[in-house]
């Protein structure tokens, strides 16, 4: 499936690739850390300096996975929630929500200028924007909480886009960056300070004896305390799989028509939403743009999306080529706040865990790594109860989902896959360029749901807790730890399918 652009994050390119040793030795370790993103490499910082021997096993590359395909808005504007924060859980909740937030972005902002992390830290206002009238009260409401929390916040006719708009809230100096350049410069700090950090080592098991042992390969740390940052745990005694909802979104990235660069980051609260700000890669400055959301494995054409995306740009705004294109996740959750903390220091000690980060992941996850960092270290703080992970929510929240992609395997068109049936077991097919057959099973290692083909990213995506291989198998996003098995094909089906193919081809 041909989609306009490269089909990676842009701001990877202008990131330099990272080096790190792979895991190979079993050692010690005060903190063990699962997760290079903004969580894990925020926590490890602090607790670094705080003079506490930290390891962090990142199980790809720092930067590539969820934080670094994010559209990295520095920001304590997230859409709609400060109104609804004050209204469901009053404004004791609100405040420390919007405090935590708020300390997330200075941390950053501070951590950017004291350690010299060169990552396109840009001042920027951040914008909620309607096209509908009806809708005008909602922002102006959301304003009036805003500014009781102590945010400047104030309400625009329209927000400076080039097309018609009703009403815009704005919050003055927010910002944004590039997310794999800022985690890149973090892990150096790290590695300065004294931390150790480690990539290319998937975490498998996470287990209790008299310390914490975390096994990556056929090596393993011993730990006083260890910190699952894998944006959904991957351990843990309390299960968040029906707590927490998988969300994918989709992003592109443009080149602007001279002039016509936007100023500022903008969410829309209309349907479908949309998200908007300015980045550059190499070859200059990209309108960066993010589609409305889904759930993670339930659309079963995921490239039609990108085609819907790209027409509303073009609709919308002067642009050149299409020069990106990707796919991102995260995790929502009921009460539109983060689960962060331990789950049970009676079951698991010194164990903790930072999920649930409803699309804010940047703010939220660096006030995640703050919080963690102070409870290991022993340190009081407000928000311990506002994102308590074990406190009450609704236990249905994620329904998960069916199977999207199921098919013939005659219609499986070469550089596509989809799940056939295989006697009682279901079978994820994938065919090559070249015709020839792979197949893997289609039960996800997580918990068994039937995976999805997302012929957009060419991977394959659990529909109930948001796990993602890639093409051939392998783990992309837990929680899934274990590859999809690969699987054999009867005989007869191959032979079958090569005579077809030949048959098809003949005809042309």
């Amino acid at each position: 499936m041909r989609l306009p652009g490269k089909r990676e994050c842009c701001w990877t390119d202008t990131a330099e690739t990272t080096s790190y040793a792979t895991f190979k030795h079993s050692e010690k370790t005060d903190v063990a850390i699962v997760g290079a993103g903004i969580v894990g490499l925020t926590a490890a910082y602090l607790l670094t300096r705080a003079g506490l021997s930290v390891t962090v096993l990142e199980a790809r590359k720092i930067g590539r996975q969820v934080t670094g395909r994010s559209t990295a808005k520095v920001t304590a504007q997230h859409t709609l929630i400060y109104r609804y924060l004050i209204e469901k859980f009053g404004l004791g909740h609100a405040q420390l929500y919007a405090d935590a937030n708020r300390s997330g972005v200075e941390q950053i902002r501070s951590w950017v200028d004291k350690l010299s992390i060169d990552c396109d830290f840009e001042p920027k206002d951040a914008y909620v924007y309607t096209s509908d009238s009806s809708r005008r009260g909602e922002i102006e409401a959301e304003a009036e909480a805003a500014r009781r929390l102590g945010f400047a916040a104030d309400v625009l006719a329209n927000a400076p886009l080039p097309f018609e708009t009703i009403g815009a809230l704005r919050f003055r100096d927010q910002a944004q960056f590039n997310p794999v350049r800022y985690l890149t410069g973090l892990a150096a700090a790290i590695a300065a300070a004294g931390g150790r950090i480690f990539e290319n080592a998937r975490v498998t098991k996470v287990v209790r004896d008299s310390r914490w042992r975390i096994e990556a390969g056929r090596s393993y740390l011993q730990a006083e305390h260890v910190i699952i940052a894998t944006s959904f745990p991957i351990a843990g005694p309390v299960s968040y799989d029906r707590t927490t909802r998988p969300r994918c979104h989709i992003a592109m990235a443009f080149r602007m028509a001279s002039g016509a660069a936007i100023d500022g980051m903008f969410i829309g609260i209309d349907k479908p939403t949309h998200s908007l700000r300015m980045g550059r890669d190499r070859d200059g400055p990209l309108l960066v743009v993010l589609g409305p959301s889904f759930q993670t494995g339930h659309d079963g054409d995921v490239a039609e999306r990108f085609r819907e995306l790209e027409k509303w740009v073009r609709t919308n705004f002067k642009t050149g080529e299409a020069a990106w294109h990707w796919a991102n996740e995260d995790y929502d959750t009921a009460d539109r706040m983060p689960f962060v903390g331990a789950p049970s220091q009676q079951k698991s000690p010194g164990l903790y865990v930072a999920t649930g980060f409803n699309g804010w992941g940047i703010s939220n996850g660096t006030a995640a790594g703050m919080l963690m960092a102070d409870q290991i270290s022993e340190r009081a703080n407000p928000w311990t109860t506002l994102f308590d992970p074990t406190r009450r929510v609704r236990k249905d929240f994620n329904k998960g989902g069916d199977r999207q992609s199921r098919v013939a395997l005659k219609d499986i068109r070469p550089g596509e896959g989809g799940v056939i049936k295989l006697g009682k077991s279901h079978v994820a097919v994938r065919k090559a360029a070249s015709g020839s057959l792979h197949a893997l099973s289609a039960s996800c290692t997580h918990e068994g749901c039937i995976v999805t083909w997302n012929n957009a990213d060419q991977t394959w995506d659990c529909p109930c807790h948001g796990s993602i291989f890639s093409a051939d198998g392998k783990v992309i996003h837990g929680p899934a730890v274990e590859p999809l098995g690969v699987k054999r094909l009867p005989p007869s089906w191959t032979k079958r399918h090569s005579a077809s193919t030949r048959r098809s081809k003949s005809k042309k």
